[in-house]
């Protein structure tokens, strides 16, 4: 039985059962804390009965900045999942959709248009568990990731930048059906 809480500072010395997946983003410390400093509500981890951190979650909320306003490629007031983290031996048991709808939440609540995430186009099993959760691709984002996972030769690998709707996008403005024939570039993202 795993327990939900917000991210504490002390927690860091703990991840090292989820970060240890190849394909985990894992940040320097100054990148966590800044998370628990400007999203604290946002920032979750899940505990085991000893007391280890088995999953977290990351995310913020913001816009892009006024410049973009008039760019094809803003984005309006939305919640982002920077990182979702589960540890091997805990997945399966529901902890990163339970982490996930928890920030789903918080995004309602500050009346967000929608929650998206940027996750590598070979890791299909993430891609099959966020659409399980009604996220669907948005766009291809060329050469995202600097490293490629599976081919170390490469130059980058593509990423998906997947949405789902919060219930402030009553039309789905922000969600598209052929997200996977949007191509842009990194520098075209915020």
């Amino acid at each position: 039985m795993a327990t939900f809480r917000r991210f504490r500072p002390d927690d860091i010395d703990k991840f090292s059962k989820c970060n240890l997946d190849p394909l985990t983003e894992t940040y320097d410390l100054s990148f966590y804390l800044q998370y628990y400093s400007k999203w604290p509500s946002l920032f979750q981890v899940a505990e085991d009965p000893r007391g280890n951190i088995i999953g977290y979650i990351m995310g913020k909320l913001e816009s892009s900045p006024d410049f973009f306003k008039y760019s094809e490629h803003y984005l309006p007031w939305h919640a982002h999942i920077t990182a979702l983290t589960v540890a091997p031996e805990a997945r399966r048991l529901g902890i990163g959709t339970i982490l996930s709808e928890n920030l789903e939440i918080s995004a309602e609540a500050a009346d967000a248009w929608f929650v998206d995430l940027f996750v590598r186009k070979s890791n299909t099993r993430a891609i099959k568990f966020y659409e399980n959760m009604g996220y669907s691709v948005y766009r291809v984002v060329k050469d995202y990731y600097g490293d490629n996972v599976n081919d170390p030769t490469a130059h980058g690998e593509d990423a998906y930048d997947m949405r789902k709707p919060c219930s402030r996008d009553k039309t789905w403005k922000h969600i598209r059906d052929d997200g996977r024939k949007h191509e842009v570039q990194p520098e075209d993202v915020f």
